[in-house]
């Protein structure tokens, strides 16, 4: 099912409770707690999204588990909390791939320059910048030996 689907306010609470298994007052208690949170109709009716269902039931399982609706509130909160931090993370790996592929790039891109062997590398932010390494000299070798 699409995500937008999955999410929107399709079913009245009469077919939403049995969808869930339990009754009508049960969904209104979880609304009122604030854990389910259903469309409105422009008639102001409650219509309850696949989502909802399942939230529903999950809710349901964690209180036949012995939690009680603040203990069930503190998971979804956390779990909610974890996803996004999971989200989060993804992404900056995503970025972080891309900016180790362009790097890739770039180095190759500076090795083939003319004097390239002359060229160190420095981070700057999220490009790599050709430094030109001093030229030492004969001289200079002797004088230091």
């Amino acid at each position: 099912m699409s995500p937008v689907r999955r999410t929107q306010g399709v079913f009245m609470i009469s077919v939403a409770a049995e969808l869930a298994g339990m009754h009508p007052q049960t969904l209104r208690v979880y609304e009122r707690r604030g854990l389910i949170r259903p469309k409105r109709s422009p008639r102001n009716t409650r219509l309850y999204s696949q989502a909802d269902v399942e939230l529903a039931i999950r809710i349901q399982a964690l209180s036949e588990e012995g939690l009680n609706l603040a203990g069930v509130e503190r998971i979804l909160e956390l779990e909610g909390r974890l996803r996004r931090a999971e989200t989060r993370y993804e992404r900056s790996m995503a970025a972080l791939r891309e900016a180790e592929a362009r790097h890739a790039q770039e180095r190759a891109a500076l090795a083939k320059a003319p004097g390239a062997a002359l060229v160190r590398y420095s981070m700057k932010e999220t490009a790599l910048v050709p430094v030109r390494a001093p030229v030492v000299t004969g001289r200079q070798r002797k004088g230091k030996g």
